[in-house]
């Protein structure tokens, strides 16, 4: 036994006995600890006066700090009073919570769920609550659990890269501006350099080709992913020659394309638009990879409201909420990294997505889906502001895809044609490519923000309900995943049970439950005394007349 316990001292062994394998960090999360050569110091906010639910939280942040300290040098400090100034200078948010007490009154306490973590003079805010819209408390702090080693690896990934990846966004086919997409540059400047520019006019000054009559077919190549966002003309054959054989040399490319072409201008204006398939020379090369974007728009009941003016008189105008099925609230897959836990994504004209080549070995998975009830207007066809009222037996479809990823060896588009006029390279065609990844969208409106008073609101923020959606979380995750060399994206699949107690039961059988829990554990070691000593007093009865 001694040997065992000096054995079990000096090399000590782990095993995480749980179901949902609590105790225990990934491979991935092993390698980049392990990678680290001098001490790492994490400062946790989340302290106090804190209620169940954040005593859980805040204990299952310190057992995964525990846990990182194995394979790394970790201190952790708990910051409370005076020392919590320390979240207002980096521009920290607390959050108040109001809590019902047993007397009926309202109590209200302000936690910061944060902790910061320092490395080599550098600091990363590593944020331990995540609050989606349309969770309840519990589901929300149960969320955040299974993502506490995904939010610890991230940010020592920030703090231990090396060099910032880049990742470019292409223009010049009528893509929004800068103003519309500010809010994207924005989250994503906290992981990449994010360039824009063409390819055509040379806007690619890192990687630029050096004759202005021709395209060097490598002029991605300095980007870790390249972002098409919502273009509105055709690309040309060599701009899409260079973006397959970009994808064939290990390039990821997030695709926000709509289906269709219409006026919103128009709409407004008439109360009424056309609709017709917008065709950007794109459909052979999404079909070749493995989907295809239709020429249609998905109307669904689950929608947004818009403000409709129902008065007859043009003098007193009225205007009252309205659902407005061409802005549906998209669900997202639990089954993807990407979208896990994450809540309902605002958009606006959407058009389905179909999955082809069944047999070609890409894995795709659905991003995003609309509701149980759907239905889908063809092109050519019209949206008309008079269907605030459609007939819901007409809603017949469920579930129907507007965004997937793609993971897998690609077939290049240009496999049996010929290197098109205008692109300088010295290589033969790559007819297949290396494994990569590729994320569709059937819809620009997911990346693109309004403007209020020429400043740029939030992705996915609603002016007209004040409500914030999960689109920029579902964009930045979606590029994340496309340039995750390293695997820690999939971190955010881990899955922790939840177990939540029957509050009315609970409530309701409070007085038997105590008495059970106190009374009982007495009453079996009663027993089991009682056992014992009548065993004892047998025994020596027996030894005695013998």
């Amino acid at each position: 036994m001694a040997v065992l316990c000096f054995a079990a001292y000096i090399m000590p062994v782990r095993w995480d006995m749980t179901d949902d394998k609590h105790y225990s960090l990934s491979e991935t999360s092993k390698t980049l600890l392990r990678s680290t050569d001098t001490p790492i110091e994490v400062s946790m906010l989340l302290d106090g006066d804190l209620n169940a639910g954040f005593r859980r939280l805040k204990k299952a942040a310190e057992e995964t700090i525990e846990e990182m300290d194995v394979y790394a040098n970790l201190s952790l400090t708990l910051l409370s009073g005076e020392e919590i100034k320390l979240a207002d200078s980096l521009g920290l948010s607390p959050i108040v919570i109001h809590e019902r007490e047993q007397n009926g009154k309202t109590a209200q306490t302000t936690v910061y769920p944060y902790a910061i973590m320092t490395y080599k003079g550098k600091r990363a805010v590593v944020t331990l609550l995540k609050n989606t819209r349309g969770l309840s408390g519990e589901e929300n702090l149960n969320a955040s659990i299974e993502q506490l080693e995904f939010a610890f690896m991230e940010a020592l990934h920030l703090l231990t890269q090396q060099k910032t990846p880049r990742v470019a966004i292409l223009e010049g086919h009528g893509e929004p501006d800068e103003a519309h997409t500010y809010d994207l540059m924005t989250a994503l400047s906290k992981y990449f350099q994010v360039d824009r520019g063409s390819i055509v006019n040379d806007g690619m000054s890192a990687t630029a080709s050096l004759n202005d009559e021709l395209i060097n077919v490598h002029i991605l190549d300095g980007y870790q992913a390249i972002l098409i966002l919502a273009p509105q003309t055709a690309f040309s054959d060599a701009e899409r020659f260079i973006i397959d054989q970009y994808l064939m040399r290990g390039g990821a490319v997030l695709w926000a394309l709509n289906g269709v072409q219409l006026s919103e201008e128009i709409l407004q204006k008439d109360g009424f638009t056309p609709i017709i398939p917008l065709d950007l020379g794109l459909t052979d090369l999404l079909f070749r990879y493995g989907v295809r974007i239709n020429p249609a728009l998905v109307q669904d009941i689950q929608c947004l409201p818009i403000p409709v003016d129902v008065s007859s008189d043009a003098e007193h105008p009225n205007f009252q909420p309205m659902p407005w099925t061409y802005a549906p609230l998209l669900l997202t897959s639990q089954g993807s990294p990407i979208t896990k836990n994450m809540g309902q994504v605002m958009s606006t004209f959407v058009s389905p997505i179909d999955a082809v080549g069944g047999e070609d070995g890409i894995e795709k998975r659905i991003l995003l889906a609309t509701s149980t009830a759907s239905r889908i207007t063809a092109t050519p066809g019209e949206v008309n502001l008079s269907d605030m009222n459609p007939d819901m037996s007409e809603f017949k479809y469920q579930y129907v895809p507007v965004a997937v990823s793609l993971e897998g060896v690609f077939s290049s588009a240009y496999a049996h044609r010929m290197v098109p006029e205008g692109v300088m390279t010295d290589e033969p065609v790559r007819k297949t490519g290396v494994p990569t990844r590729q994320v569709v969208i059937a819809s620009g409106s997911i990346v693109i923000n309004e403007l209020q008073k020429n400043q740029p609101l939030p992705m996915g923020y609603d002016r007209y309900s004040g409500m914030q959606f999960s689109n920029r979380d579902m964009i930045v995750n979606a590029i994340l995943w496309l340039t995750d060399a390293e695997g820690l994206i999939a971190l955010r699949e881990k899955d922790v049970a939840l177990r939540l107690l029957n509050d009315k039961r609970s409530h309701d059988e409070r007085l038997k439950i105590q008495l059970i829990s106190t009374i009982c554990p007495v009453a079996i070691l009663a027993l089991i005394g009682g056992m014992v000593f009548v065993v004892r007093k047998r025994k020596y009865e027996y030894n005695s007349e013998r």
